[in-house]
């Protein structure tokens, strides 16, 4: 990372091709869907540009989800103005290669397919904080660095996502409830 700061191309090559993965994971889970790869694209080219920025205070990785996740919110506000598309989120269709009974495949993407969708109807704080604590597997530290809140935020959110999203699912086991 010093060494990118300091100009070297070739070090922040490296980082590119160290983080272009989780940064893409993030975008695609945060709802960039087909944008995914253009939001990592301009986050990578922001994260360049403001390297002289970058504090070291939580690590690359934190600092650069937060890039995406922003090049992800700015994505949604232009999609809304633009024409109002909903978010879509990324959900695995592959079945595992090892998967023995292609019953429990299908299970398995519909238990996926149901999350999600509970998922896209929570509030984009509590997307943004399960996604980032669950799906990317960040720590607190790391969700409080990539959504810019404090860590007691990340926690408070947390669990307030969560009883919302198993409130979903309940409430869509009992039809009427």
């Amino acid at each position: 990372m010093s060494r990118a700061r300091q100009g070297d191309r070739e070090a922040y090559e490296t980082l590119v091709a160290r983080y272009t993965v989780p940064a893409h994971r993030a975008a695609v889970l945060l709802g960039a869907g087909d944008d995914a790869d253009d939001v990592v694209q301009e986050a990578l080219v922001k994260a360049y540009r403001q390297l002289s920025r970058y504090r070291g205070e939580s690590g690359f990785r934190p600092w650069l989800l937060a890039i995406v996740a922003n090049e992800t919110r700015n994505l949604h506000r232009s999609r809304r103005r633009r024409d109002g598309l909903a978010l879509r989120a990324a959900v695995a269709t592959e079945p595992l290669p090892d998967e023995p009974d292609p019953a429990d495949t299908v299970m398995a993407h519909e238990r996926r397919q149901r999350l999600v969708d509970q998922l896209r109807l929570l509030g984009e704080r509590d997307r943004d904080v399960l996604v980032c604590r669950f799906l990317l597997d960040l720590s607190e530290q790391e969700t409080a660095a990539a959504l810019g809140v404090p860590k007691g935020t990340v926690k408070s959110r947390t669990a307030r996502a969560l009883a919302r999203l198993r409130e979903q699912l309940r409430a869509e086991e009992v039809p009427g409830v």
